[in-house]
């Protein structure tokens, strides 16, 4: 039996298995809040849920691929956006307790308006819209060559199974099989690793010792996660919905044990690229490296990938459902029909950038970068600001994005060399202006 044949049967096993094991969804509150008879989700549900949402097929292979680049500083600079947990943990759990909101979208609207949280939900739109493709090409990557037949029969297949599950019991469904899938991922994750490292000369210490801190070398975009976990967890709804849930105290400790779980996994697979970086491998990290270790690596590598994918990928569905029927219409015409009408309609729109070939990581930096304009407003949440203080942060960290993504900021306002030295630049400055956009109408106030 050859290794593609043994592939398709991990891709529809493990496809077919999750839609049996997930639950149905009979009413509203179990399909948009995951609420059960049970109560709401525990600790371990939702601290397995986060750290595997955010563990997606793209973030490890990005984190091997990375560390191929740049050694270990690499997995470093992509294990820091998972500060994220510990930031939005904190802030939200505030402003439940201090503020009494029961949504992103319910503060926003109470402070800025409805016009505000309009802008606010296309922009996450754009997130969910980018977990996407971003993830279905990652599996795609494992069954051909790009733009060929059996990467797009992977993908078309992998993302409609998922789908289908997902419908049947939407958020309710999702933090299920992510606990199911999170306690895969950790075996997989430690099976892959005790292959790989004694098929090395290198040391432990020599894999964390390797690469160079510098700013060209990984520091760079060390630099602008740190810079981005101030804004991005807010854009991202499969983050935030969790953070609304469970009770104050138990998201808070959920949040705080994700950061440092999800931390340590994306360093550990980073050494898969660290790995390949000492074998002198070049390519997509986690699919090289397979490769040179013969059939069972290849397999439980797929496994591995199949398994962060849909876990991302139901949880996108989700959101973006609830996104649509709950969060938009305001309590008004929700029903199931509704969400899983709109979890298909992301499905198609979200996979028709595969046919364009995109840059994984783009998915990333380029969202993340757009989204610099939500650090003041969540910053400053206690303080009441003006309307226009929301607008010009968020439409001057929307207009940087642009710029970066179509490739017009200038060169003269790149201060930064190397690799990643543009990104840097971008945020640097990008969340400068947000700022001072926030602050403006306060001082225009008091002249």
């Amino acid at each position: 039996m050859d290794i593609q044949l043994w592939q398709w049967i991990i891709l529809l096993g493990s496809s077919l298995l999750l839609f049996l094991l997930s639950p149905w969804s009979k009413n509203e509150a179990s399909f948009f809040r995951a609420s059960s008879t049970k109560g709401e989700p525990g600790f371990w549900l939702l601290t397995s849920s986060l750290v595997i949402s955010w563990i997606f097929a793209k973030s490890i292979t990005n984190a091997a691929n990375l560390g191929l680049a740049f050694g270990f500083v690499g997995g470093v600079a992509y294990a820091a956006y998972y500060l994220s947990f510990l930031v939005a943990g904190q802030l939200i759990y505030r402003m439940r307790l201090d503020g009494g909101f029961t949504s992103i979208h319910n503060f926003l609207s109470s402070r800025f308006g409805k016009r505000a949280m309009w802008l606010f939900s296309l922009l996450i739109s754009f997130r969910l819209f980018n977990e996407v493709w971003s993830n279905t090409m990652v599996i795609g990557s494992y069954f051909g060559e790009q733009g060929s037949s059996p990467y797009f029969w992977a993908v078309g297949i992998f993302t409609a199974l998922t789908l289908a599950y997902s419908l049947k019991g939407g958020l309710q469904s999702s933090l299920l099989t992510d606990a199911i899938q999170m306690g895969l991922f950790g075996v997989l994750l430690f099976v892959i690793l005790g292959i790989l490292l004694p098929k090395t000369e290198h040391t432990v210490l020599e894999f964390v010792q390797s690469g160079e801190w510098s700013l060209s070398t990984g520091v760079n975009l060390l630099l602008v996660a740190l810079l981005q976990v101030f804004s991005y967890p807010f854009h991202d709804p499969v983050l935030t919905d969790r953070a609304f849930i469970s009770s104050p105290q138990l998201t808070r400790k959920s949040f705080f044990w994700a950061t440092w779980i999800g931390i340590a996994c994306i360093l550990l697979f980073s050494w898969v690229g660290v790995y390949a970086r000492f074998e002198g491998l070049e390519g997509q990290a986690p699919v090289e490296v397979a490769q040179s270790l013969g059939v069972g690596m290849m397999l439980l590598m797929n496994v591995i990938m199949v398994t962060s994918a849909a876990s991302t990928l139901d949880s996108t569905f989700s959101s973006f459902s609830k996104l649509a029927v709950v969060d938009l219409a305001g309590g008004r015409m929700i029903s199931l029909k509704r969400g899983r009408i709109f979890m298909a309609g992301l499905t198609v729109l979200g996979t028709i950038p595969i046919l364009f070939s995109p840059e994984i990581l783009s998915a990333t930096t380029v969202s993340g970068t757009m989204v610099i304009g939500l650090a003041p407003v969540f910053i400053h949440w206690k303080k009441p600001a003006p309307v226009l203080s929301y607008y010009l942060s968020i439409l001057i960290g929307v207009s940087f994005g642009i710029l970066l993504a179509l490739g017009l900021y200038p060169d003269a306002w790149v201060i930064f060399p190397g690799k990643y030295g543009d990104l840097l630049s971008v945020n640097l400055f990008g969340t400068l202006c947000c700022f001072l956009g926030y602050w403006t109408p306060f001082l225009l106030k008091r002249v």
